[in-house]
């Protein structure tokens, strides 16, 4: 680590005595070399933290695609609330879709795939080890 320094800020409650100037400086450079990545993760937290949007996205990961239709009758809501939530999704280029003659399959960006496995991979093994008798 570099020379550490002591640094009193008026206003705020601090409890660091020294602060270490060069890792300050590395870690916004990082944060200044990763901004439009942070941006676009951000948005797709964001998009993502809404219940039903978590839902779709989980739905379409472990299926590959889903048309409107089929996610309406999974979630049992209307057509146009499901598609409401695949536009803000595929607006915020989570979602891509392909047609096959009049249906609309929605997919996950190929970005987005990795970005999404290890949190559905958690949930799914959460959800088996319910399912699963506990060995005694």
């Amino acid at each position: 680590m570099g020379k550490f320094i002591q640094i009193k800020k008026s206003g705020t409650s601090c409890s660091r005595l020294n602060a270490d100037p060069i890792l300050i400086h590395n870690c916004k450079a990082q944060l200044s070399s990763a901004e439009f990545l942070v941006k676009k993760l951000s948005n797709a937290f964001s998009l993502a933290g809404n219940e039903v949007r978590f839902k779709i996205l989980y739905l379409i990961h472990n299926e590959g695609r889903l048309c409107v239709c089929d996610l309406s009758d999974i979630l049992e809501m209307k057509i146009p609330a499901v598609s409401q939530h695949l536009r803000k999704l595929k607006d915020g280029d989570i979602l891509s879709t392909e047609r096959e003659g009049q249906i609309i399959y929605y997919f996950l960006n190929k970005n987005y795939r990795d970005f999404f496995y290890p949190g559905f991979l958690t949930l799914l093994k959460k959800e088996e080890e319910k399912l699963l008798p506990k060995q005694t």
